[in-house]
């Protein structure tokens, strides 16, 4: 988990721009809520926030220009703050010049965004929840398969990379292995990434580290995705009993989210590759309403029904 976020990342990634202060651009961000100042442009400061980014739109740029330009002063004062890390403006609009006056008192950076104010407000809120929030590092490898985020997981020497790398090859896309950094993104998603110095990279025993970038190319890596199922794989002992019906649901809790789990059995001649895609593709079936399981059991009954009848 990164403590905090540079003004300078900020505008590189989203394409912010600089109106004032970029020499300022070290300062540092601690939060991902974003404040949209009403109650403080007018004076009532009490318990607000200054160390978030202050988001302004049309409303508060005409708010304020009606001010006179006393009140506009004490306003702009009001809105900075040694803890501010940065004043963005959007719908590129202009910076007043009395604001960069009272910004440059306190080193503070202001940036213009051309986007509607909503929508700044969405990407700032989805780059810092994304860079700030709590993380997770868990053993396995994280591959996309049909467009799902699957985690393999299972002790060591099981064949998840093995596994990973075949899928590769047959279209499919990986992310992590190893070690995949999980980190909730809201209520109910989590997304999974390798950590920088294993991106792209796959550890083979025997073979050793191959860069899949390079093998396959760029459209056999991909950088993140939502997690949205969890294969177990598991040495096979002959004495585990394992759901023949695929009725049982199991789930493994990562943060706050319950992710669903699928366990399979890792024995000589399977072939596990088929086995994730199949479990990737009838997990997305069941999503859509369609339960292959549930259909079994509803024919059986309506034998049994029959029999006795017929009996």
């Amino acid at each position: 988990m990164s403590s905090s976020v540079t003004v300078n990342e900020l505008v590189k990634t989203l394409k912010i721009q600089y109106a004032f202060g970029e020499d300022y651009g070290s300062r540092q961000i601690y939060t991902s809520e974003v404040s949209r100042p009403g109650l403080a442009l007018t004076g009532f400061v009490e318990d607000y926030p200054f160390e978030r980014i202050q988001l302004l739109g049309r409303t508060e740029l005409l708010y304020l220009a009606s001010l006179p330009e006393n009140e506009r002063t004490l306003a702009y004062e009001s809105l900075c703050n040694e803890e501010t890390p940065a004043i963005i403006f959007a719908r590129d609009m202009s910076v007043p010049e009395d604001l960069i006056t009272v910004a440059d008192k306190y080193h503070i950076p202001i940036l213009v965004a051309r986007s509607k104010t909503t929508r700044v407000l969405a990407n700032l809120t989805n780059f810092l929840e994304g860079r700030l929030a709590e993380r997770l590092a868990k053993h396995g490898v994280f591959v996309e398969v049909f467009g799902m985020g699957v985690l393999l997981t299972g002790g060591s020497g099981v064949g998840k990379s093995e596994t990973a790398l075949e899928l590769v090859q047959r279209g499919h896309r990986l992310i992590a292995d190893d070690r995949v950094e999980l980190f909730m993104i809201d209520e109910l998603t989590l997304v999974g990434e390798a950590p920088e110095i294993l991106q792209n990279l796959l550890e083979i025993r025997g073979l050793g580290i191959i860069d899949v970038m390079s093998l396959y190319g760029v459209a056999a890596i991909r950088r993140s995705k939502r997690l949205e199922l969890i294969i177990n794989l598991v040495l096979d002992d002959g004495k585990t009993e394992y759901d023949r019906l695929g009725s049982q649901r199991e789930y493994e809790q990562i943060f706050e989210v319950n992710v669903p789990r699928i366990r399979i059995p890792v024995k000589t001649g399977r072939n596990l590759s088929a086995i994730v895609e199949s479990a990737a593709m009838n997990f997305r079936a069941n999503q859509m309403g369609y339960d292959a399981a549930t259909t079994f059991n509803r024919k059986l009954d309506a034998l049994i029904k029959k029999n006795r009848v017929d009996n």
